[in-house]
């Protein structure tokens, strides 16, 4: 998960406040929410849980996801959240096979 766009969602609990983020280096992103260096909304609210991920090859695409999903009612963001996390624990056997792999990512290229 290292090259292309990622549009990412984190949460500060389960059922908690959303936030919904795009970046080119989701680890450091990542990070950077968790180590409370990103100022504003999320540090505010203590938002750093990755729930869901989606990458994209081109800026564009993602950006243009990432409006759309900020726009999404929280009811359809937590349907995405809750699917992911049950097919998680259903091909890892559990929850904790979803704390330990973190989110669900799927790969969306142009072809």
């Amino acid at each position: 998960m290292t090259e292309g766009f990622f549009v990412y969602i984190l949460a500060s609990r389960r059922n908690g406040t959303l936030y919904v983020g795009v970046t080119n280096d989701l680890s450091r992103r990542i990070a950077d929410h968790r180590a409370r260096l990103v100022p504003g909304f999320t540090r505010k609210y203590r938002v750093d849980k990755l729930v869901h991920v989606d990458a994209f090859s081109s800026i564009l695409e993602a950006r243009s996801y990432e409006r759309a999903l900020s726009r999404w009612k929280r009811s359809w963001k937590l349907g995405v959240i809750e699917k992911e996390q049950s097919d998680l624990a259903g091909s890892f056997g559990g929850l904790d096979g979803v704390r330990r792999t973190g989110a669900l990512v799927r790969r969306r290229v142009n072809p």
